[in-house]
């Protein structure tokens, strides 16, 4: 009986050796590359990598613009024009009315 048991592991012992064996195949997935040529398959690799990584930088900038300003100056950036800040100098009082006239007729030109 134990002679069986030493027979069925040697058995699979060599099965499992020599289980694992390629099959070599023909047609256009075969051969030297993916497309049957050597250069093909390796074009579109590094190629899709730098595309892939491009984005992921864009993504990135994005993001970190998007988080480093607050919502006061996202609004600002839409509505401030050189008069509205003229206006707000004046109102201040760091100009007098007649160097607001002065500048808000130059504006208008």
């Amino acid at each position: 009986m134990a002679w069986k048991k030493t027979g069925v592991a040697t058995l699979l012992t060599a099965l499992a050796a020599t289980g694992a064996q390629a099959q070599q195949g023909t047609g256009p997935a075969w051969g030297h590359g993916y497309w049957g040529g050597p250069w093909h398959g390796w074009f579109m690799g590094p190629l899709m990598m730098l595309i892939f990584l491009a984005l992921v930088a864009v993504v990135v900038v994005l993001v970190v613009r998007w988080l480093g300003t607050s919502d006061a100056s996202r609004e600002a950036r839409g509505r401030n024009t050189p008069l509205d800040t003229l206006k707000e100098r004046f109102a201040r009082g760091e100009i007098d009315k007649t160097e607001f006239d002065e500048r808000r007729k130059v504006l208008e030109d």
